[in-house]
């Protein structure tokens, strides 16, 4: 690839290519259509298309019913039926300029319906033109319809609008090879994101048979060469309270300070269940004569700390302290503190705690409505459960930390790829 200097030309090109790109309309290069309501209750969902396998996410509708029931050919749908390779494109909703699809195979039979408005190359001979133009949308579109949709209520675009929008055609060869390499790209993203949620999936399953449930004493997966009863302890008996401050976000910052605070927010959407303070970023206490009048209260490897408080029932969450070395930590707002009375292997009551298995006897005991919380006195009441041989304990804690680490690297190779694709998207299109 070379980067050229030309203003209607790409950042980066590959070999052989050069000139500049022409600017046109996507009226121009492709066949526009709308769809229409539908009298059948089947296909009577508006700003939506009627399609099997689609991801609802995305804001499409999840139709498993056979539309070939509805498909006679006297009524005029086969107009609005869709074919591999089409894009499709919200009008309207929230999700307007980030809500669009390329059309599969297996996405098929599919109708189109109202507030969706079809793209369909009409130059079947270039090769990828589709994916080219697929991934042109993915990068200018979201722009282009903030200056242009309607403000109102409900925003939407016009079919006028989609019409207009500007895009950049080169050769039908570099077309074919940018639409190409994209595709190869999106399919490593693909590949990348399918090893992440298999790994997310095979440790929620294990994280639900590695440990007993509620009414039983021994747990469903166990390792070889273990066997007999778990012990049970109510953890008033096994954990002791630690004391917390009430430090909100504005008493912390990410710079400097002689103590790390653990936020409540911080446990329920950034930190795992295993905390490593020397690497996951926990923010210091601004005022340092605050840290001085606190330092009783400093947290120790193997300590928990839960979060009290949340708008839905992931209040209970909780994270285990490691790699305290010379540090001070504090537990701050909306967090209960526990010190196991008793040794545990390292990682182990991270995992237990968040677990089903113990987090579902919290259910009962929260209290509120918009926000959630749980006391001190009502968690002691709980029961605990935990192998007597503590390398059994090891064993556990070491599985579901190797897991994580997995998942930590598939997740970063998946961002890195993503980076890739965001770069590229910029550098390789006028």
């Amino acid at each position: 690839m070379k980067e050229p200097t030309d203003s209607n030309v790409p950042q980066i090109r590959f070999k052989g290519f050069a000139g500049e790109w022409e600017i046109t309309s996507l009226a121009t290069a492709c066949d526009l259509l709308t769809g229409n309501p539908f009298e059948s209750k089947k296909f009577s969902m508006s700003g939506v298309f009627l399609v099997r396998g689609m991801n609802v996410k995305r804001g499409y509708l999840d139709n498993s019913a056979s539309i070939s029931e509805y498909w006679p050919s006297s009524s005029g749908l086969e107009s609005y039926s869709l074919e591999e390779d089409d894009i499709v494109i919200q009008m309207d909703g929230a999700l307007i300029g980030r809500s669009y699809a390329k059309i599969r195979k297996d996405h098929l039979p599919a109708l189109l319906v109202q507030r969706v408005t079809r793209v369909r190359c009409e130059n079947k001979a270039v090769s990828d033109f589709s994916d080219f133009l697929y991934q042109y949308i993915q990068r200018d579109f979201l722009c282009y319809i903030q200056r242009s949709k309607t403000e109102t209520a409900v925003p939407h675009l016009s079919l006028d609008d989609i019409r207009n929008f500007p895009i950049a055609t080169s050769s039908s060869k570099e077309q074919t090879q940018i639409g190409g390499y994209f595709r190869e790209v999106d399919r490593l993203i693909g590949l990348q994101q399918r090893k992440h949620d298999k790994l997310v999936t095979l440790k929620k399953a294990m994280l639900h048979a590695m440990f007993p449930q509620p009414g039983t004493t021994t747990p469903e997966i166990r390792f070889k060469g273990f066997s007999g009863d778990w012990v049970e302890k109510k953890l008033g008996e096994a954990m002791a309270n630690v004391a917390n401050n009430t430090l909100s976000r504005a008493n912390l910052n990410y710079r400097s300070g002689l103590a790390r605070n653990i936020h409540y927010g911080d446990i329920l959407v950034r930190f795992g269940e295993v905390l490593n303070v020397q690497s996951n970023g926990v923010p210091f206490v601004s005022d340092d004569a605050v840290v001085k009048k606190l330092m009783s209260s400093r947290l120790e490897n193997g300590d928990i700390v839960l979060a009290d408080a949340a708008e839905d029932e992931m209040v209970g969450k909780c994270t285990e302290i490691q790699n305290v070395g010379d540090q001070i930590v504090l537990a701050g707002l909306h967090t209960i503190p526990l010190r196991p009375l008793i040794h545990f292997a390292p990682f182990y009551l991270g995992y237990y705690l968040n677990s089903n298995g113990y987090h579902d006897q919290l259910l009962p005991i929260m209290q509120g409505t918009k926000v959630l919380s749980i006391s001190k006195t009502a968690i002691k009441q709980t029961t605990i459960c935990f192998p007597a041989v503590e390398a059994e304990q090891q064993k556990i804690g070491h599985y579901f930390r190797t897991l994580d680490a997995l998942i930590s690297q598939h997740a970063i190779q998946l961002q890195k790829l993503k980076q890739l694709k965001s770069a590229c998207l910029e550098k390789m299109f006028v």
